[in-house]
């Protein structure tokens, strides 16, 4: 299993981004996939989910301003994330529950005032 996030970047408060994970060696359809953050110093934490038949699940903090969805012919996952804040600065790892957890390597978000 491979996953490839990108997307990440540098945008002032209120602001939008998109974050793109493209899996590979996976079946898309019966994994789920999470978008988690961390910052130094704190634990991993699930911004938002998709089950593999596309129920999706936020945390407090994403509700209402980011959005969680797949896309099966691309193999790819997306967040949108709008109104962004400073508190949203992280780096972003995308996640597959597929035969065990797997994960990519992480894009950082940054958000400044």
């Amino acid at each position: 299993v491979q996953l490839q996030a990108s997307g990440g970047g540098s945008v002032q408060a209120g602001g939008s981004l998109r974050l793109s994970c493209k899996a590979s060696g996976l079946n898309l359809r019966i994994s789920e996939m999470g978008w988690y953050r961390a910052v130094p110093g704190q634990q991993r934490e699930l911004v938002a989910s998709i089950s593999g038949g596309g129920a999706p699940n936020y945390a407090d903090t994403a509700e209402g301003r980011f959005t969680i969805s797949r896309d099966y012919p691309r193999r790819t996952v997306y967040l949108q994330m709008n109104n962004l804040t400073p508190e949203d600065t992280a780096v972003y790892y995308c996640n597959a529950q597929y035969k065990g957890s797997h994960w990519g390597r992480g894009t950082q978000v940054t958000v400044s005032p």
